[in-house]
């Protein structure tokens, strides 16, 4: 198992990919704790450091996929440097200010919310490039996965320590400044600057247009909800049963059951359509919440998070697999970034569901919200299953194609052959291919209107 995911990331650039894309992501993992934080310092009311964290978590889930449409389009390197340049002087805007004039600290918000770069959904497509073949791509979406957890851990951490250190504005400043350094070190390497995207339909829904796609980020709302409500589940918990430190414990057990199920999952190459294997596995995180309505002592609670923790991430890496599949052509990385903002407006929901659950009816009805979210989930599935089949346009090609040759500088890249009347027969993946191999156009689009 180690030795598979060490092969990977000595595989060249692979691990400087990870690892930039990891820290470049410190400020979006890191902004709820460090804004609440620095708030508080400034004198401000729980109720206005939350409005400042609302604020820049619905600029972040409007801006990813709309930032993720221009690196379509223009490439990685003009899109997610200036992004994250411009991320982080909205926050230095919001450490210089504080809070007054406050108007201008939600703007300050918007900005750094708004620009924070899509090196998520950057990250899922430069793998095919850089890994070449089909089963270490899949494993690399497993790690990928592993590695977020790891990430929500350690970066809240790292925030305690500068402020220990100095102060919360200069909490805010590092982990923002770490933040365009990790994008500095993705934007420059050669795979970066070399990935161009597929030939694209002209649309305005864009990736959107994909009816798996959408059934894929329905489902995933409610994954993202049932997440938001263990949160707060897990603080009410605490309040009865020692604390704070126990809501910790949870939320890490948590954490370290995803961790353990993704290294798992993505250390075996797994047979049949990623789609059928995503219905179990969101089926076994669903049954995975429910036993949290038992509400046990501290012991056989922090047992039952670690549980409901196992299938996360290996449903993560699968579901990037099927984003992958369905994904219209030139649209990869507008169709990640719509996951992580579907997941973070689900996160957001089920914290704002589950307080007047737990408020009304205490611990129990909260972690009931998980559980009714789980279900959400699955029946999302189950009953929009038809437009999760193996995508129809070419059953070849979409999965490994043939390379595109690199296009000369100022000029456009040709359009792949058409899988219907030019078929291309599964080939490892070579470098220069993106994500998307269903090249075929969307029905009612004509081949050839391209954006």
């Amino acid at each position: 198992m180690a030795a598979g995911y060490g092969d990977l990331l000595r595989t060249r650039h692979a691990a400087r990919l990870l690892t930039g894309t990891l820290i470049g992501r410190l400020p979006n993992a890191t902004a709820a704790i460090a804004v609440l934080l620095f708030a508080r310092a400034e004198g401000g009311s729980y109720a206005l450091a939350g409005g400042l964290s609302a604020v820049y978590g619905a600029a972040n889930a409007i801006g990813q996929p709309l930032l993720g449409r221009a690196v379509d389009h223009y490439g990685q390197p003009r899109v997610m440097l200036p992004a994250a340049v411009v991320s982080a002087l909205g926050m230095a805007l919001f450490v210089a200010v504080g809070l007054e004039p406050l108007p201008v600290a939600y703007a300050a918000m918007l900005i750094a919310g708004g620009f924070t770069p899509p090196l998520e959904g950057g990250l899922r497509a430069l793998w095919p490039s850089v890994l070449g073949r089909e089963d270490r791509i899949h494993a690399a979406y497993a790690l990928d996965a592993v590695a977020q957890e790891v990430m929500f851990a350690v970066g809240p951490l790292l925030v305690t320590l500068v402020v220990a250190l100095w102060s919360e504005g200069a909490a805010l400043l590092v982990i923002n400044a770490l933040g365009v350094a990790g994008a500095l070190s993705v934007v420059v390497s050669p795979p970066s600057r070399r990935w161009r995207s597929a030939p694209r339909e002209a649309h305005w829904l864009g990736a959107l247009r994909s009816p798996g796609l959408l059934v894929l980020l329905g489902s995933f709302l409610f994954i993202g909800l049932a997440l938001g409500a263990i949160a707060v589940a897990s603080v009410a918990y605490a309040d009865h049963h020692g604390g704070g430190m126990v809501a910790s414990l949870l939320l890490s057990a948590l954490g370290v059951g995803a961790l353990v199920g993704g290294v798992v999952y993505g250390a075996r190459p797994w047979a049949g359509p990623p789609e059928r294997r995503l219905l179990i596995l969101v089926a076994a995180l669903a049954l995975g919440y429910l036993p949290l309505l038992l509400v046990p002592g501290v012991v056989g609670m922090t047992v039952l998070a670690g549980v409901a923790g196992v299938f996360l991430a290996p449903a993560l890496a699968c579901a990037f697999v099927v984003v992958d599949r369905h994904a219209p052509a030139g649209t990869v990385t507008e169709a990640f970034s719509w996951l992580v903002t579907t997941f973070v407006v689900g996160n957001a929901v089920g914290t704002a569901v589950a307080g007047p659950a737990v408020e009304f009816g205490g611990v129990g009805p909260g972690f009931a919200v998980p559980g009714i979210a789980g279900a959400a989930a699955l029946a999302v599935l189950l009953a929009a299953r038809r437009f999760l089949a193996e995508p129809v346009a070419d059953v070849a090609a979409h999965a490994w194609a043939e390379p595109v040759a690199e296009p000369l500088p100022g000029t456009s890249p040709e359009p792949g052959p058409d899988p219907v009347s030019d078929p291309v027969l599964p080939a490892p993946c070579a470098p220069g291919a993106e994500n998307d191999r269903n090249r075929a156009a969307e029905p009612g689009f004509r081949a050839g209107h391209q954006a």
